[in-house]
């Protein structure tokens, strides 16, 4: 499970002061009233930041890991929010993912590994902006579920950061790479199949 670890710092100087190793689980959060034998279970590394990694604690009474992430990192994706942030406002404002990957990922993953990590990026941005726009009424009412948009409504902030720290003790229920829950995209159906994007019905046919 992961929890979040608000530590106020950028990825850079998150890494810079090893900060993972000043991090500290009060109680178990299965255990709140102890009687549990939580215990530190060393840490984790992240891709980017360069040097990351991530402290985590293990109760052995209810068989779980509990890591901290630091309020500066994307969950489920390599990188920092604000890094994530930039890839998607710049894919939006591109005349198509391909010309924004060709800009974004150069180098020898070739452009169609390119395009397809920045599609997996906007995928998930717009995903949790279009599920926490109902759950952040004040502040994204009439708000399209895009980063411009929302960069656009909380000017001079990192927008990602911002809707976190709104959303601090929801974000169990907020999709990744925002909040902690799988975001689901991509998924088998239960019957095995992919499931696909809703598009219009197909043409009646006679008879």
């Amino acid at each position: 499970m992961q929890l979040l670890y608000p530590i106020g710092l950028t990825g850079e100087a998150y890494v810079n002061a090893r900060a993972w190793e000043y991090a500290r689980l009060a109680a178990c959060p299965n255990h709140p009233h102890g009687g549990c034998s939580l215990a530190r279970h060393g840490t984790y590394g992240r891709k980017t930041p360069r040097g990351c990694r991530v402290a985590r604690w293990y109760c052995a009474e209810s068989h779980m890991t509990f890591s901290l992430l630091p309020d500066c990192l994307a969950a489920r994706l390599p990188g920092t929010l604000r890094t994530l942030e930039s890839v998607v406002s710049e894919a939006e404002r591109a005349p198509s993912l391909a010309a924004a990957a060709a800009v974004l990922r150069p180098g020898p993953v070739g452009l169609e590994g390119a395009t397809r990590w920045v599609r997996r990026r906007v995928e998930r941005v717009h995903h949790v902006l279009n599920a926490v726009r109902g759950m952040l009424p004040d502040l994204l009412a009439g708000c399209p579920p895009e980063m411009g948009a929302v960069r656009a409504r909380l000017v001079g902030t990192v927008a990602l950061a911002v809707l976190r720290a709104e959303l601090h003790g929801r974000l169990s229920v907020v999709p990744a790479p925002l909040g902690f829950l799988p975001h689901g995209l991509g998924r088998r159906t239960r019957r095995g199949g992919i499931q696909q994007r809703v598009g219009p019905d197909p043409p009646a046919t006679g008879g």
